[in-house]
């Protein structure tokens, strides 16, 4: 589908240059000598270049349509993650990049959605929360639990997060995923 220079928004999936791109930040630039553009910056999702790009209103660009699909993550193998469709039961091996720091977070048999484009794997998307058991945690300090302070903890995955101080080792809670953040206590 065909779209205006000026009409990307950031998350956009366009082609660009033969390759696909998909869109981070967007600023409309109106100089006082000239005509207006949009200047994108975005990534490439096959091979992670980074490059920005200007676009005038009489560009137009063609959008993406990725096609997502349930998958179940199964194990890892050195660098490589398993998973399994849901609806054939095939397996497919994917590298561990292709999540970046979020791989930290699968779990056995997590429900995940692959993003495809020509029926090709290029993103693997998480759910946003996930539970966790607390293994490590600094003890509490008297006097600091009335302030607002967060102490250090290590989560079961070796990941390490910010936590209130009346959380012990041994406390399941619910973490953030892509910010690694203390979203709150497992009731």
């Amino acid at each position: 589908m065909k779209i205006s220079g000026v009409d990307i928004r950031p998350g956009n999936i366009i082609e660009y240059e033969g390759g696909i791109w998909k869109v981070g930040k967007i600023q409309h630039t109106q100089p006082g000598k000239g005509g207006a553009y949009m200047q994108v910056e975005m990534k490439n999702l096959v091979d992670g270049r980074k490059t920005n790009v200007r676009y005038r209103s009489a560009d137009t660009v063609e959008k993406v349509h990725l096609d997502t699909k349930d998958f179940q993550f199964l194990y890892a193998e050195e660098q490589s993650l398993i998973f399994m469709d849901k609806d054939n039961y095939e397996q497919i091996t994917l590298p561990r990049d292709l999540l970046g720091d979020a791989a930290a977070f699968l779990t056995d048999g997590m429900d995940v959605t692959l993003e495809l484009y020509d029926e090709k794997p290029i993103s693997v998307a998480l759910p946003d929360q996930v539970e966790a058991t607390i293994v490590e945690a600094d003890a509490v300090v008297k006097g600091q639990t009335a302030s607002s302070s967060y102490k250090p903890a290590v989560l079961e995955n070796g990941v390490r997060v910010m936590v209130p101080p009346h959380i012990e080792s041994g406390t399941r809670i619910v973490v953030d995923v892509y910010d690694r953040t203390y979203v709150g206590k497992v009731s």
